[in-house]
This record gives structure tokens, C-alpha cells and sequence, in this order.
């Protein structure tokens, strides 16, 4: 799979193949400044509409959450129409998106357009041919995920010396110099007489989000049980701060919004007092909708937060929200990020 602007460039040729008029095109002038992959001027006989473009190299129910978080920003950051351009979009997904009135084109010919005087929309198109990435930055390897998690939770850390991150972020020393360049090179950190601050941003926090969906959270899930208490959760016996709420529970207890459906734990243990009190047998062929406990393997160093008690940082919780792919979630996540996340990631 591409880079940004060869996926832009392929599915623009893609548009084209339709008959459709594309040119890429500058801001507008009275467009406030946002970091777009481009801007695109899509037209059909006298019928153009100007799309702010986000390039997503696949989406996936798990990704699908933080893509639509940056393309609702970028919308309202712009005042413009979003265009979501991905290498593949499977026909559920094609549906899923014009359901939300979210527009698209991928690089096999899939596409949805709809504005003034534009209707298209063409799915089940296969891909003929399998691009290959480029080497990722350091920033979005695994290493580097855990470092940018934690200086997500505490930008200030941006500064401190290469042995506080790493402790932080529970990676090796040596790793922090290339993660640090390569969040550098893409202006995620700002370095002035050698002192480093974090261009803490949600869109940082979303780029984050969706690589932590793909690539990251399914190694952290240790096991998946059926419980005797569901509805009781709030009572259980956790040993704070060893064991720690995240995912929905986390979210219903710091925005008061979400009804928990699957109960999710961070913890490197189990008590064996919770395992014998809530009868946990390991859930088996478990589908969508069964009332379950995920337990969950933490993935970071000695970071601190303070949000709440018993919960993991809401940046996680935010993206674990997201990465389930439930309107309901995505929605509690919007919850999370207002009250505990705009002033320390401000969308601007």
C-alpha cells in the first residue's frame, strides 16, 4: 500500500476513468490552515465541488472509528466536504460509509460522491493489484506507538531526557532518538534551542487511535471470559492500581453515558479471588453482542495520570472506543475527548 499522495494520485486516476473532471487544487483562501494529504476539485460537467482529502491506507471495522473522528474534524475545521481516499473499501464498508453520508474513492474504482449537481457511486470493484507500503517512520512501529501513547498522556514528557520517555513508555533507551526524529520530521515535535515540545494535537491523537486499532491493541488481549455479574461490575474487587478499567466500563465511569456491553480489564494478573467470585470460564466462539470480560495486557511504563481512579488514561480510552467501531462508542468517544482530551489535544 502507498504513501498518502501516490493513494491520492491512484484513486484520482480512478475518477477519472468515470469520466469525472479531478484537479488537484490549492486550500481555498479563506480556508483556516489544516494539514490535508490534499485538496481536490471534483466536477462533472458544470458541477465541481472542492474536497478536503484524508488518505487512509485501509479501513477496517477496527480503524473505521478514528477514520471517521479525523474526517469530522476536517469537515469542521475547513468547512468543506471530507473525501476519505483508502487503497480498498469492501462492499460492507462502501455501504457503511454512504450510510453516514461520508464520501469516498479507493484505488480500485470504488466510490461514493454526492453534492450539487454529483451522484456517483460504484462498489464491489475488486483490487487487481496489491501495492506494497513503504517502511513505516519509526513513530508508528510498535516502539514507537508506546511512545507516543505516553506522551499523549503527559506532553510535557516531550522534554525530558531519553531515560524518562523510555520509562514512560516502557521501550528500550535506544529506541527514542529515532522516534523522536521521525515525529520531528512530520512536525508532531517541535524542537527550539534544543528544547522539545509535543504539537499536541487531536489529529496527532487520531493518527494515533487508528495505528493503535491496526497494528497494536489485538496483541494486548490476554483472554476473553463469561462472567456471573455483568450488570454488578462496579462492584467488583479490583486491586487498584494494578487492575485498572478500560474500554466501556472505563468510559461509564468518567462520562456517565455508555451502558457497558463488553467489559474490558487492564491488567498484567488476575486476582484469583475475582477469577473464583465471577466464575470466569474462557469464552469460546464468542459473537457480536455477547456480554463478555476482555482482559487486556497494559502495553506501557511507569506513565502516571490522574483522570480517575481505576481507569486507564482517557487517551486510551478514547481509542479502544473507536477501535470497537459501534456509532454508540464513537459517539461516548467524542464524550471522553470534550471533557478530559480538547484542552490537552486541542482540535485547532
Amino acid at each position: 500500500m502507498d504513501g498518502p499522495n501516490l493513494l491520492v494520485e491512484r484513486a484520482t486516476a480512478e475518477l477519472k476513468q468515470l469520466g469525472l473532471a479531478v484537479v488537484a487544487v490549492e486550500p481555498p483562501q479563506n480556508a483556516p490552515p489544516f494539514l490535508a494529504d490534499a485538496w481536490l476539485r471534483v466536477g462533472n460537467g458544470g458541477a465541481q465541488v472542492d474536497y478536503v482529502v484524508e488518505a487512509k491506507s485501509r479501513l477496517t471495522p477496527a480503524t473505521h472509528g478514528a477514520a471517521t473522528m479525523q474526517l469530522q474534524h476536517a469537515a469542521t475545521a475547513t468547512g468543506h466536504p471530507t473525501l476519505l481516499v483508502t487503497e480498498y473499501l469492501t462492499p460492507p464498508m462502501a455501504k457503511k460509509l454512504r450510510e453516514q453520508k461520508q464520501q469516498f474513492a479507493d484505488a480500485a474504482g470504488n466510490v461514493y460522491l454526492e453534492g450539487p449537481g454529483l451522484l456517483v457511486y460504484v462498489t464491489g470493484r475488486k483490487l487487481q493489484v496489491e501495492h506494497m507500503a513503504p517502511n513505516a517512520g519509526k513513530a508508528y512501529t510498535m516502539t514507537g506507538l508506546k511512545v507516543i501513547f505516553a506522551l499523549l498522556c503527559d506532553p510535557a514528557l516531550a522534554n525530558a531526557p531519553h531515560r524518562a520517555i523510555a520509562a514512560a513508555a516502557g521501550v528500550a533507551l535506544g529506541a527514542i532518538p529515532a522516534v523522536l526524529a521521525d515525529l520531528q520530521q512530520t512536525g508532531h515535535l517541535l524542537v527550539l534551542a534544543k528544547r522539545r515540545r509535543l504539537n499536541a494535537t487531536k489529529r496527532l491523537l487520531d493518527e494515533w487511535a487508528l495505528t493503535y486499532a491496526r497494528r497494536l491493541r489485538a496483541r494486548t488481549l490476554h483472554a476473553t471470559y463469561t462472567v456471573s455479574d455483568f450488570d454488578g461490575w462496579k462492584t467488583w474487587p479490583l486491586e487498584l492500581p494494578q487492575v485498572l478499567w478500560g474500554g466501556e466500563p472505563a468510559a461509564n465511569l468518567l462520562v456517565n453515558y455508555l451502558m457497558p456491553g463488553i467489559l474490558t480489564i487492564y491488567a498484567d494478573t488476575l486476582a484469583p479471588r475475582l477469577l473464583i467470585e465471577q466464575k470466569m470460564t474462557i469464552a469460546r466462539g464468542t459473537q457480536a453482542g455477547d456480554r463478555v470480560l476482555e482482559w487486556r495486557k497494559p502495553f506501557w511504563g511507569a506513565v502516571q495520570w490522574a483522570a480517575r481512579p481505576g481507569t486507564v488514561h482517557p487517551v486510551l480510552v478514547y481509542a479502544d472506543l473507536l477501535a470497537t467501531g459501534d456509532a454508540r462508542c464513537i459517539e461516548t468517544a467524542q464524550l471522553v475527548y470534550d471533557e478530559y482530551l480538547a484542552r490537552l489535544l486541542p482540535a485547532a
